[in-house]
């Protein structure tokens, strides 16, 4: 495929969207021509402005409320929805009508991601979408908005790399896939997101990355976003007298971010309004989380602001006489996010559970422990053997080392533009080092936070298609294991024991395909057919074909169910074909699996189940 103009990078994030692109024709070597594109959107009825950040927030309007003008953009689009920021304060006042985390709800293996549930506590009565036409939404508004900036470049023809987690599991990073190729995307990547925070700091250190680092230096990246802490380890290594960097490990999807926060400090000001003898219910309080959102980003990004006003919606006269008028303060903001959640912690100290109520609402499974420096300990203590593994970091760390050593660390996220967060997670970490006589990690100093990754993805896509430019070898961020049932007599009170075959090695590249003839399988034509899927970010050395028939709660974690759709294709239905599975990593990131018969030519695809079963 011949190369486009433009290298387009994405963010598709929790909070907020952004689009980078470096224009090839104007690039030279290092010297690279970098934009950040303004993005036309709503920032109240019929009014439009661009900004660097599209909100990711979808507000769904009752008939009544909005004219067809009031949400006219100037691309002649009829949409019935908003986009952006103006949905974003207009749903502050009325949060039923507010679709957001809508990212979060894509990876939510819980949930029909595909049916309408958002606005998760919305009324009967208000329209709902489901997390994928949310995501569909966002996507389409960045092309629209390329369109209108560049109609002599048509998106299409431009290559363009959005951006995941790292700890995106397959039918979340397919999801993903799916979202953009229904907005219009077709030459796609996908990026994890510490990668591309990565790239950015090559890209921003003008060629000077090299100074900064040395073979054997272990990088820890710590993303902290709107909905998910990502934690990565890279790896710098030399080939040739050239450095290299190579991804050592991704940490677990944990849904810890910057959406706890803003709760955390609405139910902060709820308690503060309580005591001033003013109380707040379950939908003022929804409101209030969306003011504080708000709050906190203004003051996080002004350090001269002391505090900000906010405004509690009225549910009428008989329960509040008007509106109630409060502030989010500095101190408020720092106070409840350095200590409630970065507090200081042994690396020995694990993340924290609680006996769970037998009845729950439904909802994004978050996580339990809202201390991402617990989270950060368990990850390196479980990742001290990884670096072992790779060819030129053996030895490089202490053998009595609890937990591995990173040399280096780089921030990412929206709210790690806290100085005082920054200077936190440093020195819990580097008071871990310094416990076991190691030197303290070096900062690296990453370029604007919240545009970071759609820089480093618009950068990344540019010296791939160029053929230079350092690269993070990367592929799958786990192994992956098909689980096979034994055959065995039927035992009362005992089920079937389950061994779990290999199926793709953590780091299988993208565009390879294994072929695991050494085990059949036998799938059931005419009839869907479960297999279940497990991932493993410690077991590195198993190969394709490896079978587990013991493992710790550590070492494998059960994803999602994969359903095969098989056709019958002249059999009976109901017939067992004796089959064996071909793993593929495609071009984009996404892991396949396909079914062939044993003697036979035909190839079936395992589609990835996103419709588990749901009450």
């Amino acid at each position: 495929m011949q190369s486009s103009r433009y290298s387009i990078g994405i963010d598709l994030g929790t909070t907020h969207c952004a689009l980078s692109y470096v224009d090839r024709q104007a690039s030279d070597g290092e010297k690279v021509a970098q934009e950040v594109l303004a993005i036309p959107q709503l920032t109240g009825p019929a009014s439009v402005e661009s900004r660097p950040l599209l909100p990711s927030f979808l507000y769904l309007p009752h008939e009544s409320e909005l004219s067809a003008a009031d949400m006219a953009l100037p691309w002649g689009a009829s949409q019935d929805f908003v986009v952006g920021e103006f949905a974003r304060s207009r749903g502050a006042a009325t949060p039923i009508r507010l679709v957001s985390s809508a990212k979060s709800w894509l990876c939510h293996p819980g949930v029909d991601r595909r049916s309408p549930l958002l606005p998760a506590d919305a009324p009967e009565e208000v329209h709902r979408v489901s997390p994928l036409t949310a995501s569909i939404r966002y996507l389409s508004h960045l092309r629209w908005a390329w369109e209108q900036a560049h109609p002599e470049a048509p998106f299409d023809a431009q290559d363009v790399t959005v951006t995941i987690p790292a700890s995106f599991d397959p039918a979340a990073r397919e999801l993903t896939a799916e979202a953009c190729r229904a907005a219009g995307f077709q030459r796609l990547t996908l990026l994890e997101e510490p990668q591309a925070a990565l790239y950015s700091w090559i890209q921003a250190s003008g060629g000077q990355w090299r100074k900064q680092v040395q073979h054997g230096d272990v990088i820890l990246v710590v993303d902290v976003g709107g909905g998910t802490t990502d934690l990565s380890l890279i790896a710098v290594l030399e080939h040739d007298g050239n450095l290299q960097l190579q991804r050592v490990a991704v940490g677990e999807h944990i849904l810890l971010g910057g959406d706890n926060m803003d709760l955390a400090l609405a139910y902060g000001v709820a308690r503060k309004l309580a005591q001033e003898g003013r109380q707040l219910d379950a939908w003022q309080t929804r409101a209030l989380a969306h003011g504080c959102r708000q709050a906190k980003e203004q003051l996080l990004a002004d350090e001269t602001l002391q505090s900000v006003p906010v405004v509690v919606p009225s549910r009428g006269s008989k329960l509040i006489g008007g509106s109630i008028r409060t502030e989010v303060t500095r101190a408020e903001v720092l106070q409840m996010l350095v200590e409630g959640f970065f507090p200081r912690v042994a690396v020995s100290d694990k993340p924290q559970t609680r006996a769970r109520a037998a009845l729950t609402q439904l909802g994004l499974p978050y996580a339990q422990d809202a201390a991402v420096t617990r989270h950060l300990a368990a990850f390196l203590a479980r990742q001290k053997g990884a670096t072992e593994q790779i060819e030129g970091l053996q030895g490089t760390q202490p053998e009595a080392a609890s937990f591995l050593h990173p040399s280096a660390i780089l921030f990412n996220g929206g709210v790690l533009k806290a100085p005082q967060i920054e200077q936190r997670i440093l020195e819990v970490l580097n008071g871990w080092l310094a416990a076991e006589g190691a030197a303290p990690a070096r900062l690296l100093d990453g370029a604007n936070l919240d545009l970071a990754v759609a820089r480093g993805a618009a950068y990344f896509g540019h010296v791939a298609a160029a053929g230079r430019g350092v690269r993070i070898r990367g592929g799958t961020a786990q192994s992956y294991y098909v689980g096979v049932e034994s055959n065995m007599p039927a035992i009362p009170g005992m089920e079937p024991p389950i061994s779990a075959l290999c199926l793709a090695p953590f780091g299988m590249e993208e565009g390879t395909e294994v072929a695991l003839e050494a085990q059949e399988f036998g799938l059931v034509v005419g009839e869907p057919v479960r297999l279940r899927f497990f991932g493993s970010s410690v077991r590195r050395a198993d190969q394709v074909g490896t079978v587990l028939d013991f493992w710790g709660p550590e070492e494998l974690v059960e994803l999602q169910e994969i359903e095969a759709h098989l056709p019958a294709e002249g059999r009976a239905s109901g017939e067992v074909v004796p089959v064996t599975l071909h793993a593929r990593v495609t071009d984009i990131g996404t892991l396949e699996l396909n079914a062939v018969p044993v003697g036979g030519a035909e190839r079936w695809k395992v589609e990835f189940d996103v419709r588990p079963d749901v009450a």
